[in-house]
């Protein structure tokens, strides 16, 4: 992580380094939110078929989920005296969940890989998790456990929706 300007080092009682642990944690599970979140709008308006309806508007109330953990999330990296994700190419970098830019996508399809990538974003809660616990940073090891528990709940209704039968 860059250096801080000064003028963005916001007062924390707890050490620099130990925050900047768990800033980059924060940061790379932003910038996985973001990717889901992109991914998921892409979805909504490209889905087709005759479950249309349902998944259109599935995909519309979890798309509107996780843009909201994204402020809470570069809000606590705030927090904390560190900065947060600056451009679309930083989000570029630091994403581990990957782009779907294919023309068509099976609705089937979209269902599993959005099932997996938010399990993937459970995997990158749980390295912030970690990393605010060893870094004693009680407020962001609480708050994660919220967005864990959204995460895990968009995987299962995605499962649960790509049932067959």
């Amino acid at each position: 992580m860059a250096d801080i300007a000064p003028d963005l080092k916001t007062p924390s009682d707890l050490p620099r380094n130990d925050t900047r642990t768990v800033a980059e944690a924060l940061n790379s599970a932003l910038a996985d939110c973001y990717a889901l979140y992109l991914k998921t709008k892409n979805f909504h308006w490209h889905v087709s078929g005759p479950h249309f309806r349902d998944y259109h508007l599935l995909l519309d109330d979890q798309a509107a989920q996780i843009l909201g953990v994204t402020d809470a999330i570069a809000e606590r990296v705030r927090k904390t005296g560190n900065v947060t994700l600056r451009s679309i190419g930083d989000i570029s970098r630091r994403q581990t969940i990957t782009d779907n830019d294919r023309d068509f996508v099976p609705a089937g399809d979209m269902l599993s890989e959005l099932r997996d990538d938010n399990l993937k974003l459970v995997e990158s809660f749980r390295a912030v998790k970690d990393a605010a616990e060893a870094a004693k940073d009680n407020a962001t090891s609480g708050i994660v456990d919220e967005w864990t528990d959204q995460a895990e709940e968009r995987a299962w209704f995605l499962f649960e929706a790509s049932r067959k039968g």
